[in-house]
């Protein structure tokens, strides 16, 4: 499998957009410096809408709708409607409350240059509350999943300090969720899962990459490709799943976008400092609203000008439409589009040692992925039935030549081709009687893989040519249902779920039966304004097609001839969770997971899922189903939401992650355990439209393997593949140090008749902190003198961290 390291490429990466700020932040500022003087007019508008039951889709009069946390709101009148007027730009809240309803609280949503459309759904209450006092907050804590699960709010992704408005960067403010220290990558480590073990939703729809440079097998990347302008709201379950979303062991990401507006349009645009971005948004007729988003970066022309050794260039799409048929049947519309290129600037072979090691590991990347899907729901009294098709797309091309000399073919040491799609269909009924809520599913899908390798190996002291042709097709099916309940005084809920997934990729898998995954949830009330949660759930994870598609020599697909099987977690969480008030909310959960059925690599004796965080393949090897792990700890978090202009997180997380080693019986650390993680992110909101936001993020020292000087320097073995090798017989022997990293975000917003101009100012890692990564090895093309098969080789220091500030410009009319 070739590899390449990610070690250098964070700081030449770093060292670009501080190049990049040199380029275009004295102009930016100088604009800047320009309008602040001028007065924007205060303008005010209104927030209207309709308010009707969720179930049975009428429209609702004499409904109390208020902005939150203030007075100011209205009453619908006889027909459904409210207005709220005299409302100045910014980001609110609504509640809407009525007798024999629940209190609602929405998404947040901006107020920019026009009035705001925004439609509220009630759902009836079946409780009758006499001892519980409720009031009415922003947090929401559903039955399915009443531990684990934390609400993102558009805003946080916005205007989250160092996150560069990438959904991934935003999680990792949260407890459980570890990242890369100074890293230019946003892998999502939760629970001290792997990267690999991550599942996406947008809408309904199944996203398999949410990410630009996706790593294939995994699911991390250094850029998302999501536009956080068309985000409403996004669910992060980091346990607890919904049985509903299968496939998943550590995570699920689950977006919901914006509706567009359906009495007028807007066009937003963004230059940020990797990428220019245009968004748009309004209506096609009185039934139909779109979303669009198009994103061009510029990042190779830069990289070309400053003379780094790679050109990145990517391109994404997005869009949604959504029609209201009637008040019974809707279509919603999504897609999601990416063109990802990574050239070589062989110009700058002779700069560094940090640029000849990464034109030595790095190939020449294209990758195209793309999803298009479709929701149909149809409102029934009491039941609402959704019907979902979807269809993606990966297709990897990846190329490699010896010391970057192209001058012939035999040089080419990585040819690699490969697509991956599926077709997806889902049907689920979820009804509702009295206290109880009944959901009932099933989804079919046809997975279609190929993969053309040509490449280069070094193996038992010989290099060899490996050369396979893989095209395989088969089909997947999976059932579930749910049973939510919800006492009559309000104090206790409870859900018990059931699923089951198959395919006929193996006999071991073939049978459903083996994959059945129970999960249970509770949520008491022990008095007022404490609760206790908890969950106890099976998930299973299907091996990634990489895994399932690769042969040997021979043309045999060896994981298939291995009876590989569906990986197992079972997983344990138990939560305190106390809110003193509507905006405040503290948790103390701890978790246990347990790994069985896992992919344990061959040739390394280490399980898969300790890697998965490098820019090219994850599992293209040969692997058994007889890994073992574990991951244990305990999260502690303490949230402040929106009250008096302020949002705060503290999360802290004591996390330990291992895995099972063969030869000795023990436990040893897997490549996840950082053991402790703190976060402390705040933003404020002060007079005159300037909002200001930082993040702390204190991240314990992660395990690495040295490499084997030995068998990196033999010249058969880094011709073969251009990189140094790990000695796995002392995986993960070594510990890297405590890092800290704190961002700091700066906006300004202007608002004027009919359009808004906003600036940020960014900087990643104020205080420059350092850290020191294990050494790298590089051959020297020089020959041993002292043995005429090996390479002198040369030890290059790593150490990450600089101050990384950025501008970015958006303007909406």
């Amino acid at each position: 499998m070739y590899i390449c390291k990610r070690k250098r490429t964070t700081d030449i990466l770093k060292n670009m957009e501080i190049m990049l700020m040199r380029i275009y932040s004295m102009l930016t500022l100088l604009l800047l410096l320009i309008i602040s003087p001028i007065q924007a007019q205060q303008q005010t508008h209104a927030i209207r809408g309709n308010v009707l039951d969720k179930t049975t889709r009428e429209m609702l009069p004499f409904i109390n709708v208020v902005i939150w946390e203030t007075t100011k709101g209205a009453t619908t009148d006889s027909v459904g409607n409210y207005t709220i007027g005299g409302v100045k730009s910014g980001t609110y809240r609504l509640q809407a409350s009525a007798v024999g309803y629940k209190t609602f609280i929405s998404p947040e949503f901006s107020v920019v240059n026009k009035d705001m459309e925004f439609n509220i759904e009630l759902e009836e209450n079946t409780e009758t509350l006499k001892e519980v006092k409720v009031t009415a907050g922003p947090y929401r804590k559903p039955a399915e999943s009443p531990v684990s699960m934390r609400v993102i709010g558009f805003a946080e992704i916005e205007k989250s300090a160092g996150a560069n408005r990438d959904i991934s960067r935003v999680i990792q403010s949260f407890p459980g969720v570890a990242s890369a220290p100074s890293g230019y990558r946003n892998d999502l480590i939760v629970r001290g899962g792997g990267p690999s073990e991550n599942r996406y939703y947008i809408d309904g729809v199944e996203i398999p990459n949410i990410n630009h440079f996706s790593t294939q097998g995994a699911s991390g990347g250094p850029v998302g490709i999501i536009n956080a302008e068309l985000i409403r709201e996004t669910d992060f379950y980091s346990g607890a799943f919904p049985a509903g979303k299968g496939n998943a062991m550590s995570s699920i990401l689950d977006f919901r976008l914006k509706d567009g507006n359906s009495t007028t349009r807007t066009y937003n645009i963004a230059l940020g400092s990797s990428e220019a971005a245009f968004t748009t948004d309004g209506y096609i007729n009185k039934k139909t609203t779109y979303l669009f988003s198009a994103r061009q970066s510029y990042l190779q022309l830069l990289f070309k000008a400053l003379k780094l050794p790679f050109l990145p260039a990517y391109t994404d799409t997005q869009f949604k439409v959504k029609v209201k048929f009637d008040k019974k049947n809707e279509l919603t519309l999504l897609g999601l589009g990416a063109i990802d290129n990574m050239s070589l600037n062989t110009d700058t072979a002779g700069q560094t040692d940090g640029n000849k090691y990464i034109l030595t590991t790095i190939p020449v990347i294209r990758q195209t992925t793309y999803t298009l899907g479709g929701v149909w729901k149809h409102f029934a009294g009491n039941t609402v039935q959704s019907y979902v098709l979807s269809i993606n797309n990966l297709d990897n091309k990846q190329h490699k030549y010896r010391n970057n000399d192209d001058s012939s073919e035999a040089n080419k040491i990585l040819d690699y081709s490969s697509f991956e799609r599926e077709i997806k269909f889902r049907f689920e009924n979820s009804s509702q009687l009295d206290h109880f809520r009944l959901n009932i599913g099933a989804n079919t899908e046809l997975a279609r893989y190929f993969n053309n390798t040509r490449q280069t190996v070094y193996a038992n002291g010989i290099s060899t040519n490996l050369a396979y042709n893989t095209d395989i097709s088969f089909f997947k099916w999976g059932l579930y249902s749910s049973l939510n309940y919800d006492s009559n005084d309000g104090k206790l809920t409870v859900s018990a779920g059931l699923r089951t997934d198959a395919n006929t990729f193996t006999s071991s898998m073939s049978n459903p039966l083996r994959q059945l995954s129970p999960r249970i949830s509770l949520a008491y009330c022990i008095a007022d304004g404490w609760y206790i949660n908890g969950n106890l759930g099976r998930y299973y994870q299907l091996p990634s097609y990489t895994v399932l598609g690769y042969k040997n020599d021979y043309g045999m697909l060896v994981n298939k001839a291995n009876n590989i099987r569906y990986q197992r977690s079972d997983q344990v969480v138990i939560g305190l969770e106390q809110r003193p008030t509507n905006y405040i909310r503290l948790t103390l959960e701890g978790f246990y997971k347990r790994y069985t059925d896992g992919l344990l690599s061959v040739s390394d004796g280490i399980p898969l899922s300790s890697k998965g965080n490098d820019y090219t393949l994850f599992g293209t090897e040969a692997v058994t189903s007889s890994a073992k792990g574990r991951a244990y700890g305990a999260e502690a978090l303490a949230r402040w939401f929106g009250y008096k202009n302020l949002n705060l997180i503290v999360a802290y997380t004591f996390v330990r992650s291992e895995f099972l080693e063969p030869a000795t019986g023990k436990y040893i650390p897997s490549s996840w355990d950082n053991r402790h993680l703190l976060t402390m992110t705040g933003s404020y909101k002060l007079p005159r439209n300037w909002d200001i936001g930082t993040k702390l993020r204190v991240i314990g020292g992660a395990p690495y393997t040295p490499y084997d000087a030995y068998k990196s320097s033999i010249k058969a073995a880094w011709d073969a593949q251009n990189r140094p090798y790990y000695d796995y017989s002392r995986f993960n022997a070594e510990r890297g140090a405590v890092f800290s990293q704190l961002d700091i975000r700066i906006d300004k917003t202007y608002y004027f008749k009919g359009w808004m101009l906003g600036f940020y100012f960014d900087v990643q890692n104020a205080t420059n902190s350092k850290y020191r990564q294990a050494p790298v090895l590089n051959s020297t093309g020089v020959t041993d003198p002292t043995d005429a098969n090996r390479y002198l080789m040369k030890t290059i220091d790593v150490e990450n961290g600089s101050v990384v500030p950025s501008i970015g410009i958006m303007m909406q009319f």
